[in-house]
């Protein structure tokens, strides 16, 4: 039985281009219309069909420009979005390195504040908190 149906499937696109032509020459010889009459309604129908393809391309064109636009200002608001984040970043990191040059300025300056005090006062800071009178260069070693 396989053997019948390979045997008919080898032949059938020949079958089928015969049917093709066969039909083509019924339709033609018993065609309501004559030749200059078909000529013109298939130039109209092409005609329609051109028309309706321009329009329909300048209608999926309009559409696609408005999805563009879409994507476009999307865009431009992640850009936005990500500047104000990146904005933010630096001045917080500015804010931190105002706050500890702050800091920093501060216990320099304490430093400088307790230097000038012990310079002036003559004394020095013993490692219990109290100070050494008198002159340093006379001190014993």
């Amino acid at each position: 039985m396989s053997d019948y149906y390979e045997k008919d499937s080898s032949g059938g696109f020949g079958w089928f281009i015969a049917g093709l032509g066969l039909g083509a020459l019924l339709g033609v010889l018993y065609a309501p219309k004559s030749g200059k009459e078909t000529r013109e309604e298939l130039a109209a129908s092409a005609r329609e069909g051109k028309d309706y393809l321009y329009d329909r391309g300048r209608e999926v064109a309009a559409q696609a420009g408005q999805q563009f636009d879409e994507y476009v200002g999307k865009g431009k608001e992640y850009v936005e979005r990500g500047r104000a984040q990146w904005s933010e970043y630096v001045d917080r990191g500015r804010d931190l390195v105002n706050e500890q040059t702050g800091k920093i300025t501060a216990a320099v300056e304490a430093g400088r504040e307790a230097y000038r005090q012990t310079t002036q006062s003559g004394g020095q800071q013993q490692p219990g908190g109290q100070q050494e009178q008198g002159d340093p260069s006379q001190r014993a070693s």
